[in-house]
């Protein structure tokens, strides 16, 4: 690598990779529509350039930096909470973590709701909105709020890890660093050997960051190469509206409640949440971007191991701020599409719903859709109606998970304060992680 690429800050390459990733995607696009498909040949086998460039190139290393990604998310969570967890000298501190981190990322989604539906009645996105009606979708069914903290605690922690089941990981590991700090010197040995531990996984969290610029332009041209500009033109009404209360929510709310209980710069946390927020993006997924807000919260913005190892691994679980959103813009679009006139009441049980929701059907696979279907069976409407949005949401979703990554650094921020755990230095130091960045490329460039 060139010397003048060293000296561009991580953001700045991961910037022109997600722009040279979307011209390229539709460049691919027009392309294909306009002269079809190009056929060829290699040593006797038949190539469609769509599928060798889009499936098979850009899918192959997008999918390998997602994967990437996500190997570092159970280690990272299951050894830094445990550090966490074992170096608390206050048993009561973490029960006082568990309920500031909870309540906050409760009020957070409430207000995310209720913003949603107020603008939403506001703009009135399903008026006059020709869509056809006979869109299907299979709503799967949500568990009971019982057994959802039932499975809360693992039958098998090594089964838990394999399979990624976050709330379970961080029930063994809170409970393993707790047994730690209670057993005297053998703890004491143990927690040195996961410090060590710890410190490596950062440093990978790292290097994978640094490989983000090719990670992001694949997956990027992947997905812009394929999405179609028919169904966002008659979904453009709501599609612009969830993205605007998106963009409110992570930046004003979060900014407001930030200064109101820290006196904190909101402005020096969004600008410092730019890495993280891109990965987010990306990938759509808090869990895979896990690592990435770790590194911030703790290197950036200052939050101490034992708060960021607690709060982050579940903010990634149950806060769905952009999910709750969705929901709600989706509630008012889907009531008008399908003319019906839901009460003051029926808005308040949505809000009251998604909330909880938020909580109860936290781990569940294609939470996001389960939850908006719980909603509007709630309030007794057609849960087919999810299918005329399903053509857009992936755009938004990755809006959505960069603003529940925001909302997790932003509550951490609040819980370390209050606990003494926030370094101000750290988070009003401009230059905080930015030496970590750029450290592992000149040191690969010189053993080039």
């Amino acid at each position: 690598m060139s010397q003048s690429a060293n000296k561009l800050s991580l953001t700045a390459r991961i910037f022109i990779g997600m722009g040279a990733g979307i011209i390229t995607g539709w460049l691919l696009q027009l392309l294909f529509d306009n002269s079809g498909d190009f056929r060829f040949s290699i040593f006797g086998f038949e190539f469609s350039t769509y599928t060798f460039l889009v499936e098979g190139i850009f899918s192959t290393i997008g999918a390998i930096f997602i994967a990437s990604l996500k190997m570092l998310v159970v280690p990272l969570v299951f050894i830094s909470l445990v550090c966490g967890t074992c170096s608390l000298s206050d048993p009561g501190k973490l029960g006082r973590l568990g309920l500031k981190s909870v309540s906050l990322y409760i009020l957070t989604t409430a207000i995310a709701i209720t913003l949603a539906i107020s603008l939403g009645l506001v703009v009135s996105p399903g008026s006059n909105v020709l869509m056809p009606t006979d869109a299907s979708y299979v709503a799967k069914e949500a568990p009971s709020f019982s057994q959802v903290i039932i499975n809360m605690f693992p039958t098998n922690p090594i089964k838990s890890m394999a399979e990624g089941n976050m709330l379970q990981i961080i029930i063994f590991a809170v409970l393993f660093g707790v047994a730690m700090a209670m057993t005297g010197d053998a703890g004491k040995r143990l927690g040195a050997v996961f410090e060590d531990l710890n410190t490596i996984i950062m440093k990978l969290v790292t290097i994978i960051m640094n490989l983000a610029p090719y990670g992001v332009f694949v997956l990027m041209a992947k997905l812009f190469s394929t999405i179609g500009g028919d169904m966002l033109g008659s979904l453009a009404k709501y599609f612009f509206l969830v993205l605007v209360v998106l963009i409110l929510h992570g930046t004003i709310v979060y900014s407001v409640l930030l200064k109101t209980m820290t006196g904190l710069s909101p402005f020096t946390m969004i600008k410092k949440m730019r890495d993280a927020a891109l990965f987010a993006f990306t990938t759509s997924s808090s869990s895979a971007t896990l690592p990435v807000t770790i590194e911030t919260a703790r290197n950036k913005l200052g939050v101490g191991k034992s708060v960021s190892s607690f709060t982050l691994p579940l903010g990634s679980t149950i806060n769905m701020d952009g999910t709750a959103i969705m929901q709600g813009v989706a509630t008012v679009f889907i009531a008008q599409v399908y003319g019906v006139d839901l009460t003051l009441g029926d808005y308040i049980m949505v809000v009251f719903t998604a909330t909880l929701a938020s909580v109860g059907t936290a781990g569940v696979p294609g939470v996001g859709l389960i939850m908006l279907a719980m909603v509007l069976q709630q309030v007794n409407l057609p849960v087919e109606g999810i299918g005329l949005i399903i053509g857009v949401d992936r755009l938004l979703d990755m809006t959505r998970t960069a603003v529940n990554i925001t909302g997790d650094c932003m509550v951490s921020c609040v819980v370390a304060k209050s606990e003494g755990e926030l370094d101000e230095a750290v988070y009003n130091d401009p230059d905080a992680g930015i030496k970590e960045e750029t450290v592992d490329f000149e040191h690969f460039d010189k053993n080039a």
